[in-house]
């Protein structure tokens, strides 16, 4: 008997199967390996303020340091690149979002002034700039790289997963001839579909990106105005991202490049192309928390899911959390407990 079962392998499955399997667990990861999911096409950002007061985002501290080390391991071990340090170069798009940024400077580690005109021939600055201090997640080599571990060590199904053929028993589960002792759902937007947690008030949101070309321009920071570019390689950019709460399907809308390449024409000061437009679903929760925990009928079922933008820097940490709760009993952060949503369940 397996220990674990886990559907899904975005960065929710990865994170939590790492630790799992950290733990000398014996697990097996299920997914259908879709290329279009949110986290293949996310550029990672990991940023540690939020919002136009430049407010440190939700336990960062804590999060940043623990997500740096989790991803240098997982570097060392799948060896690959994962992580990358960087600057966000803000470009203030007011002069009131200037006067936000320079209330800050005094209180806030993650961010400081730009004191040389940086960019000029590239970027329109007419309210300056300014650092914060981000990283970004090199999906595009961690999730690949780490699918091949799991197939190297046999933890890795690529199937779509079927309800029907699941089985709930007293204590155990068991689907097509394999039986573990919980199966743990990490399946992205498809928990819209899973039966045993519609109660959680999942609210999923499309997001749209382009891939640029600006000849002759790279650097390793981030730009952000109202988009964000995110260099890939010299002179190659991941441009993003847009929100859509109500979106009739996954593909890629003119409407959305639209919207991107006004943002983008209102930072550059250059020609540029666009190479590439994708979209995706994201999943994410009313109070923007991810979700963490066990049925409350069910306990042999649990769920982890709903991390919306900052999933980068949410996972290693919170998936962390929930090993604990799984293998030693250990309670997870209130913020994340799927308990805060059982009285939706009882009704």
């Amino acid at each position: 008997m397996k220990d674990y079962l886990l559907i899904g392998q975005g960065i929710a499955g990865t994170l939590l199967s790492w630790h799992l399997l950290q733990a000398q667990k014996d697990i097996l990861v299920i997914d259908e390996a879709r290329p279009d999911t949110a986290s293949r096409i996310a550029a990672g950002i990991i940023n540690p303020v939020s919002g136009r007061r430049f407010e440190t985002a939700w336990e960062y501290d804590r999060i940043y340091p623990f997500a740096k080390d989790t991803y240098a391991a997982m570097a060392a071990l799948l060896h690959t690149d994962t992580f990358v340090e960087r600057d966000i170069f803000t470009v203030f798009p007011s002069a009131q979002m200037q006067a936000a940024f320079h209330a800050k400077t005094n209180t806030s580690p993650y961010i400081q002034p730009v004191v040389e005109n940086r960019y000029a021939h590239y970027l329109q600055q007419e309210h300056g700039a300014a650092i914060v201090k981000g990283a970004t997640v090199l999906l595009q080599n961690l999730l690949p790289a780490y699918r091949r571990y799991l197939a190297q060590l046999g933890c890795l199904q690529e199937a779509v997963f079927d309800f029907a053929a699941l089985e709930l028993h007293d204590n155990h589960v068991s689907y097509k001839g394999l039986a573990a002792k919980r199966i743990i759902f990490c399946e992205g937007p498809a928990i819209a579909r899973n039966p045993f947690f519609n109660f959680i008030p999942f609210l999923p949101n499309k997001g749209e990106a382009l891939h640029i070309k600006i000849p002759g321009f790279f650097t390793e920071s981030i730009l952000k105005k109202s988009i964000m570019l995110v260099p890939q390689a010299p002179e190659h950019f991941w441009l993003g991202s847009t929100f859509a709460w109500d979106f009739p399907d996954t593909a890629p809308t003119a409407a959305k490049r639209a919207e991107l390449e006004n943002g983008l024409q209102q930072l550059l000061s250059v020609p540029y192309t666009v190479t590439g437009h994708k979209a995706a679903i994201r999943p994410s929760t009313t109070d923007r928390r991810p979700v963490a925990g066990l049925h409350p009928q069910y306990p042999q079922l649990g769920v982890w899911n709903g991390l919306g933008t900052k999933g980068c820097s949410l996972a290693p940490l919170m998936a962390w959390h929930f090993s604990q709760l799984l293998e030693n009993d250990i309670p997870l952060p209130p913020e994340i407990e799927i308990k805060r949503f059982f009285n939706r369940w009882k009704a």
